[in-house]
């Protein structure tokens, strides 16, 4: 018999069993699920295991499953409160139409967000959602895949095979935004990117670069500034461009928190907006309408895309009871341009 090597109750999780048992957390998972194709030989070992740690499954989570109750996890890591909150209203309301119930875990760097996903696994989560920037995270795509839990990926600029997605198309949004900002007259256009990790945020830089060029107006280097999403990064990306000798006369920023950032340092500049300088965002958060003067931005529908992120992983989750095959279903929502007081024309 092994020696027995029991944690504190609650502290073992399967990835402990797994390489106590020198198998993969697929095959563990299998196993402690009674699922019959596992080799006797494996399934002996993963139970010596099981029995020396001391784990418990998570027994909530498997009457669930039984009883066909959906329980959907959503693992998040995006810096942006009122991004967040706009995709949580949405995957809430839709989660209680369907009666379905959600379950929500924080993360931060890689070490995190294996804990936090192994505490989903172990609360007996169906699936999983992710919103940005996880949606883009190649570990948690690939340990959720291991373990056979289907994924959601909220705002991928770059849908993976296999995985469902809903999104914009960012590049498009970004190019309506600089085609605005084109025809109001502005030449010298500062642009403040999100972080180089998220895809879309790519998309959007990528956009405006073409815009530009396509326009025939070179953009200079000191006219990009580089930002996380975050209000925070956004203030020093702002002072960035706006502390050049021969500062923009717009400032295009990648998201709507970044954007009052801007906000923020031209006001304390005593530069009016949109007289001296327009400011633009992206996303339509509820933070675009509160801000002054209130912000022009590109809508994502991003309440409608957590009802949708719902729907797509219930109709996964009933194809795979019912024993049959689900494609991945990648679906685009619209965006729109919505002006408002923080754009003018250039020396207005």
């Amino acid at each position: 018999m092994p020696k027995r090597e029991r944690q504190k109750p609650g502290s073992v999780t399967i990835l402990d069993v797994a390489k106590h048992a020198g198998v993969s957390p697929m095959t563990a998972s299998r196993v402690i699920n009674g699922n019959p194709r596992v080799g006797q030989d494996l399934r002996e070992r993963v139970q010596a295991s099981v029995q020396a740690l001391g784990y418990r499954p998570n027994l909530a989570g498997r009457s669930l499953r039984t009883a066909g109750t959906a329980r959907i996890g959503v693992l998040y890591s995006n810096p942006s409160a009122a991004y967040l909150n706009e995709l949580m209203l949405g995957i809430l309301e839709q989660s209680s139409l369907a009666g379905t119930q959600v379950l929500v875990e924080k993360c931060g760097g890689i070490a995190s967000q294996r804990a936090a996903t192994e505490r989903l696994l172990e609360a007996g989560v169906d699936g999983v959602i992710l919103p940005p920037p996880l949606c883009d995270s190649p570990q948690t795509l690939r340990e959720l895949d291991e373990r056979g839990i289907p994924v959601v990926a909220v705002a991928t600029g770059a849908p993976v095979e296999g995985v469902s997605s809903v999104r914009i198309d960012d590049y498009q949004g970004a190019r309506t935004m600089t085609r605005h900002l084109l025809e109001l007259g502005h030449v010298r256009i500062g642009f403040i990117q999100g972080d180089p990790a998220h895809t879309p945020a790519q998309l959007r830089r990528q956009a405006f670069l073409d815009t530009m060029a396509e326009a025939g107006i070179a953009v200079p280097e000191e006219c990009l500034a580089v930002g996380m999403f975050t209000y925070r990064s956004g203030l020093g990306a702002a002072r960035q461009l706006l502390e050049l000798p021969q500062r923009p006369t717009a400032v295009f920023c990648s998201n709507d928190d970044m954007a009052a950032a801007a906000m923020a340092v031209a006001h304390g500049m005593g530069l009016r907006i949109p007289e001296a300088l327009t400011i633009v965002g992206f996303d339509d958060t509820p933070m675009a309408t509160t801000l002054w003067p209130e912000l022009t931005t590109i809508r994502q529908p991003v309440t409608a895309m957590g009802k949708a992120a719902v729907s797509l992983m219930l109709e996964e989750l009933r194809a795979r009871r019912g024993g049959r095959h689900h494609d991945a279903v990648h679906q685009v929502m619209k965006h729109a341009l919505v002006k408002r007081q923080s754009s003018a024309p250039a020396g207005a």
